[in-house]
C-alpha cells in the first residue's frame, strides 16, 4: 500500500488505460472482456454517445440491471464530456420520472421491461428514451472511437440522487477528480492490485456501488457485477470466480454469515469492505469466524463527499464499533455547538473537507447551502466543507464512534430512505389523512420503515398503493392506525414521540 497516493486528479475515463491487455477487466455474465476490449468499448460507447448528444455538459440516464452498458457509462459519458445520472433499477416510474425531469436529462437509456411502465408525461420531449438492446447494437456499428479525454477534472462527470430527511431525491454533483481521487484512495487503503477480482454486489447508482469498479480498475484488477436474489447467490459467484474483494451493507453482511460457506469461496478472500451501516461487534466476530484470513474493512461515507473515514483492520478486534479515521485526501473534523473543534470524548458534529467534497446539489442552492458550508477555521483545507448532520466523538486515540443523525432521515439496508416520500405516496392514495414515516432499530435491516396513519381507508388498499408507487425497500414494514396524530408545540406532528411510541 502506498502512503501517499498521487493527489493529483486526472479525466475520469482514463481509469481505462490501466490494466494489461490480455487480462481480464469485466467478467459478465455472457462474455469476458478484457482490458484491451474495455477500452475499445468505452471509446466506441463514448463515440455514440458524442454523436446522440453533441452538447458537453447534457445529462445522460441509466436506468438498467448491472450490464456492460452500465458498467462502462461513467467512463465512456465523462470521455464524451456529458454527465452520467445512474438511476437505481429497484426505482419505479414515479421517482424516475423525478430523477429524469429534475437532471434535465437528454438521454435515458434503460431496459424495454423498465421502459415500458413509463406512462405519458413521465418524460420531458427533450428527453429520448432508447433501449439498452437497441444502444449495444448502435455501439457495435461504430467504426472510430473517442480516445482518452482531456476535460478539465473539475468539470461535473455525474449526478447521483440520494434521499434526505425532507422532500425529493436530490442529485450531487461529482466532478471527474471527485470520483477519480475517490477511486485513487480506496484502491491505495484497500491494497488492492492488478490480481484482485472484485464482486460487485452493491447498486452501481450509490457511490459505494460506484467505487467498486472505480477503485478496482484503478489498481488494474477485474470487476465481476452480479444483480442476486439470495444470499447464495454472491457465495456461489465467490467460488466461481475467484474472488478477492467483497464489499457489503450490514444486512447482508448479516445473511451472508448465517450461510455455510464452501473452501473455494473463502480461502482466496483478502478483503471484506463495510459502509452504509455499523457493523455490531457480534458480526464482526461472526466475519472473523467465516474470513479469518481476510482484511476486514469497516468505512463510513457520505454521497456529498463520497467517503470519510476507515478503520485499519488491525484495529477492528480492539474497536469493533469505530468508524476509523480519515480516508487519503480527506480532511474529518469533529466541531462542538461553539464552532470549535471538540475536545477528546465530546460530542459534535462530522464536517468533511478537502477534495473529494462534492459540489453542492444539482439546480437546488437552498439545499446546497444547508448542507455545504465554508470549512471550520481549523480546517488546512478551507474553501467548501460537507456539514454531514451526523453526531459523533473522537476518542484519545483518534478514532471516530458514530453517535446518531440530526435529522429525520431512514438508512434502511443501506438504502437512505427520505420519509417525506413515503408519507407522500400514502397521502396520494386517498386512504389517509395524516402520515408519518419512522424508522425503527431492526438487527437485520439497520432501521426499519414503519408508516403511522390517520385515516379512514383500508389496509390492504394502502398496502397496494404503496407497491405500486414506491420501490421495495421503501415499502413499510408495519402501518399502524391511529385515531389521532400526537402534536409537538408547534403545532407539527411529533416524530419523537411517535419514535419513542414505537419502540417502546
Amino acid at each position: 500500500m502506498n502512503s501517499a497516493p498521487d493527489p493529483k486528479p486526472r479525466p475520469l475515463d482514463h481509469l481505462a488505460e490501466f490494466g494489461r491487455d490480455d487480462a481480464p477487466a469485466l467478467v459478465l455474465r455472457g462474455a469476458v472482456l478484457s482490458w484491451k476490449d474495455l477500452r475499445t468499448r468505452v471509446g466506441r460507447l463514448a463515440a455514440w454517445l458524442a454523436d446522440r448528444v453533441p452538447d458537453k455538459g447534457a445529462r445522460v440516464a441509466t436506468w438498467a440491471a448491472k450490464s456492460e452498458l452500465t458498467c462502462l457509462m461513467p467512463l465512456a459519458a465523462a470521455r464524451a464530456g456529458l454527465v452520467h445520472v445512474p438511476i437505481n433499477p429497484l426505482l419505479k416510474r414515479a421517482q424516475v420520472a423525478h430523477i429524469v425531469g429534475d437532471s434535465g436529462a437528454r438521454l435515458l437509456l434503460a431496459t424495454s421491461a423498465r421502459l415500458a411502465t413509463l406512462e405519458d408525461g413521465d418524460l420531458a420531449d427533450t428527453c429520448e428514451a432508447i433501449a439498452e438492446d437497441a444502444v449495444l447494437a448502435g455501439v457495435d456499428q461504430v467504426e472510430a472511437s473517442l480516445p482518452p479525454s482531456a476535460w478539465d477534472p473539475e468539470t461535473l462527470a455525474a449526478l447521483l440522487y440520494t434521499s434526505g430527511s425532507t422532500g425529493r431525491p436530490k442529485g450531487v454533483m461529482l466532478s471527474h477528480a471527485n470520483m477519480w481521487l475517490g477511486a485513487v484512495s480506496v484502491a491505495d487503503y484497500l491494497g488492492l492490485a492488478a490480481d484482485d477480482v472484485t464482486l460487485a454486489v452493491l447498486p452501481l447508482s450509490f457511490d459505494y456501488g460506484q467505487n467498486q469498479l472505480l477503485s478496482t480498475w484503478h489498481a488494474g484488477g477485474c470487476v465481476v457485477p452480479l444483480d442476486y436474489l439470495t444470499p447464495r447467490d454472491v457465495i456461489k459467484a465467490c467460488a466461481r470466480h475467484g474472488v478477492t474483494t467483497l464489499a457489503a451493507v450490514p444486512p447482508l453482511w448479516v445473511q451472508l454469515v448465517e450461510q455455510d460457506w464452501p473452501i473455494d469461496a473463502v480461502t482466496p478472500m483478502r478483503r471484506l469492505t463495510n459502509s452504509g451501516g455499523a457493523l455490531t461487534a457480534d458480526l464482526v466476530r461472526a466475519l472473523r469466524g467465516k474470513f479469518p484470513n481476510a482484511k476486514l474493512f469497516p468505512m463510513y461515507g457520505l454521497t456529498e463527499a463520497f467517503r470519510s473515514t476507515y478503520l485499519d483492520p488491525s484495529l477492528v478486534d480492539i474497536h469493533p464499533t469505530s468508524m476509523g479515521q480519515a480516508i487519503p485526501f480527506a480532511e474529518i473534523l469533529v466541531i462542538g455547538e461553539n464552532g470549535d473543534v471538540t475536545t477528546s470524548g465530546e460530542e459534535g458534529e462530522l464536517v468533511h473537507c478537502g477534495p473529494l467534497v462534492a459540489h453542492g446539489y444539482w439546480n437546488d442552492p437552498q439545499r446546497t447551502a444547508e448542507r455545504f458550508k465554508p470549512a471550520p477555521a481549523a480546517s488546512r483545507y478551507g474553501g467548501t466543507a460537507v456539514w454531514s448532520g451526523d453526531r459523533v466523538t473522537r476518542d484519545r486515540e483518534g478514532l471516530l464512534y458514530f453517535v446518531g443523525r440530526r435529522d429525520a432521515m431512514i438508512k434502511s439496508a443501506g438504502n437512505r430512505i427520505s420519509p417525506q416520500e413515503i408519507e407522500e405516496a400514502a397521502l396520494a392514495s386517498g386512504l389517509v389523512s395524516e402520515a408519518a414515516a419512522i424508522g425503527v432499530p431492526d438487527e437485520r435491516l439497520g432501521q426499519a420503515v414503519h408508516l403511522v396513519v390517520r385515516g379512514t381507508g383500508d389496509g390492504e388498499g394502502l398496502r397496494g398503493a404503496l407497491r405500486r408507487d414506491l420501490p421495495n425497500f421503501m415499502q413499510p414494514q408495519a402501518i399502524h392506525w391511529v385515531e389521532t396524530m400526537p402534536l409537538n408545540p408547534n403545532g407539527k406532528i411529533d416524530r419523537a414521540a411517535l419514535q419513542a411510541e414505537l419502540t417502546a
